[in-house]
């Protein structure tokens, strides 16, 4: 089996990252790379990918994508946009994919309000539970047997 490309083949594929004009690679296809995130700016990109076909028509596909390698910042306390007075607690937390040999539980990452559906089914369970205790009650069914 003859796996050789023809010399006449002229199919390559050119890849590009943001408004480069020069590109990181040029592939004969089929291709496979790994792009190396860490050499890369967080923040928004886009690969641009341009092939041209054996009969010399070009193609382009735009890839956009966002790179973030920095840590996770949670911010408990302040929404976007949000108009605020007097003084406001906010709790920032950043934590990243940094790996270590140790795994120690300390509570959660980004402590958080209890969300308002957890409260309102508490109260509902105990208001049903102070209708079916006061609905049901009979005190001839507690009677001592002494």
């Amino acid at each position: 089996m003859n796996t050789s490309k023809p010399k006449d083949d002229q199919r390559i594929v050119k890849v590009f990252l943001d408004d480069e004009s020069t590109p990181f690679g040029e592939f004969q296809p089929p291709v496979k790379f790994v792009i190396d995130t860490t050499k890369i700016p967080d923040g928004k990109h886009e690969l641009r990918v341009v092939a041209k076909s054996s009969k010399g028509v070009e193609g382009i596909k735009t890839i956009p994508f966002e790179v973030r390698n920095g840590p996770e910042i949670a911010v408990v306390g302040l929404q976007k946009n949000e108009v605020v007075d007097s003084l406001v607690p906010i709790t920032i937390n950043a934590y990243g994919t940094e790996t270590d040999d140790q795994f120690i539980i300390k509570g959660s990452e980004t402590p958080k309000a209890i969300p308002a559906w957890v409260w309102a089914l508490l109260i509902s369970f105990v208001g049903f539970a102070l209708f079916y205790l006061v609905r049901f009650w009979n005190p001839d069914l507690y009677k001592s047997f002494f």
